[in-house]
């Protein structure tokens, strides 16, 4: 078996026996609700706390004097970088089903394997996505329709971004080792803290507060760039001592290797399809949608971080949900982990029904926290009441797409993406727009019934039950 690096040999008795003799959590026994609840609420909560720093990034560069200018920037780069984030998941998800799965098994050395083998792919990966991004950044945003001050200001803030990409990367993949072990509660301090930290020198970069220099939009790139550099270290720290489930040593007792490494990214590629048609999706919708103007664009980016604020939170439920079924399959508990399942898609509809009904409701003034002109607040306004109607219906696709995800099963979720984002998004969107002449309202209502079809078609599918079968 080829190795990646010569030091990581077999591991010497003592470490082995520190293995054999550590108390790990164990969720594959006791309440179904319970487990639930242990392993996802503080995914949630972590991913709630990166929502709203992103929703008061957006607060913050709205108050500059190029308001709608930098709103529509973040949104344009937000876009591009949604399709990068692309790359990732042909990792990511592989990591996810393999870690856990690992885990469930008791199998910690081969767990500990594949925590290192996730971190060096993510930065090599990281690496080369974000030297390419960052070589092609104006043109790519070109395309996208950016122009003048969103262009402008889209260049210098997505390329600051796109340097720090394989420690973002990485990043992500210490909060999913750490779900991926039983450590969840880990996962969400170290998020929150993260969060939080960015949220801080937000502002303080932007406007330039004791007597730094203002930055503006740059600011908000640098705060993220620092907070996630400072979250990778701190996690490797704890990884490399003994706080966690498994510790990563500098001679591992199995040996990361070119085939197990491959084998994630094996069971990541039909996800990283997926991702990467979804977000090319969102990369013709973006200019479709600034045909009818930056005041449209600025509502857009917006009522998306809204949206993005509930399917956060049921991500965060649903990574931590997908550790819990690896470890349920691990540990060959097929119906535990099915109900575990049908609870989980009742809780994801559940919480989009909240969010959905609160976005009805209070759309006007969610609105008017970020814009003073009432032409942009009505255009919001329109979007979030019409997308709330499907809110619960995306609830229950978003946590069938983990379930998947977790068992390693991604070939489904890639077609269920591709047929939601071109067949009936992107198509039916040129059609009422380019052919039939409608305006931005018509293409808030093919996103909302997109949602509707595309959960109803998935649960069909769910049913049938083949995610219990898959082996990884």
């Amino acid at each position: 078996m080829v190795t990646f690096v010569c030091i990581f040999h077999t591991q010497p008795s003592d470490i082995m026996s520190d293995l054999d003799q550590k108390i790990r959590s164990d969720y594959t026994e006791g309440s179904i609700g319970v487990s639930i609840l242990k392993m996802g609420l503080p995914s949630m909560f972590g991913f709630l706390a990166q929502h709203i720093y992103a929703m008061a990034d957006m607060f913050w560069v709205s108050r500059l004097p190029e308001a709608e200018g930098a709103v529509a920037a973040i949104t344009f780069v937000n876009n591009l970088l949604w399709m990068l984030f692309a790359f990732n998941h042909l990792i990511g998800p592989g990591s996810v089903a393999v870690i856990s799965r690992r885990y469930g098994e008791k199998a910690y050395g081969k767990t500990e394997a594949a925590i290192k083998e996730t971190f060096v792919l993510k930065l090599v990966f990281g690496l080369g996505t974000g030297i390419i991004g960052w070589m092609y950044l104006p043109e790519m945003l070109s395309l996208l329709g950016a122009t003048d001050d969103a262009l402008r200001l889209g260049i210098s803030y997505g390329r600051i971004l796109l340097i720090g990409l394989p420690i973002m990367y990485a990043t992500y993949s210490v909060f999913t080792a750490l779900r991926g072990i039983a450590n969840p509660n880990m996962a969400m301090a170290l998020m929150i803290g993260s969060n939080t930290l960015n949220a801080v020198i937000d502002p303080v970069l932007i406007f330039g507060w004791f007597g730094l220099p203002a930055l503006g939009v740059d600011g908000a790139a640098y705060a993220s760039v620092f907070s996630f550099t400072l979250t990778f270290g701190i996690g490797l720290l704890l990884f490399l001592t003994n706080w966690t489930n498994v510790r990563l040593h500098l001679v591992g007792a199995v040996a990361m290797s070119f085939n197990s490494a491959w084998g994630m990214v094996r069971i990541g590629f039909p996800a990283f399809l997926g991702e990467l048609s979804f977000s090319g999706s969102r990369l013709l919708i973006t200019p479709l949608v600034a045909t009818f103007g930056t005041s449209v664009v600025a509502a857009y980016g917006v009522g998306t971080q809204l949206f993005a604020f509930g399917i956060m939170i049921l991500v965060g439920l649903g990574l931590g949900l997908s550790s819990l079924i690896g470890h349920n399959l691990g540990a060959n508990k097929k119906e535990r982990a099915r109900k575990t399942a049908d609870k989980s898609i009742i809780l994801g509809i559940g919480i989009m029904s909240v969010v959905g009904v609160l976005s009805f409701f209070l759309a006007e003034f969610y609105m008017g926290l970020f814009f003073d002109s009432q032409t942009t607040i009505r255009y919001g306004v329109e979007l979030l009441r019409i997308w709330s109607v499907g809110f619960p219906f995306f609830g229950a696709m978003v946590m069938m797409e983990m379930i998947h995800s977790g068992v390693g099963m991604n070939v489904p979720n890639m077609i269920v993406i591709a047929i939601h984002g071109w067949g009936l998004q992107v198509l039916p969107a040129i059609v009422v727009t380019q052919f039939l002449g409608m305006d931005q309202i018509a293409v808030w209502w093919i996103f909302g019934i997109s949602g509707v079809i595309s959960s109803i078609g998935f649960y069909f599918y769910y049913r049938r039950g083949k995610w219990l079968t898959v082996t990884v």
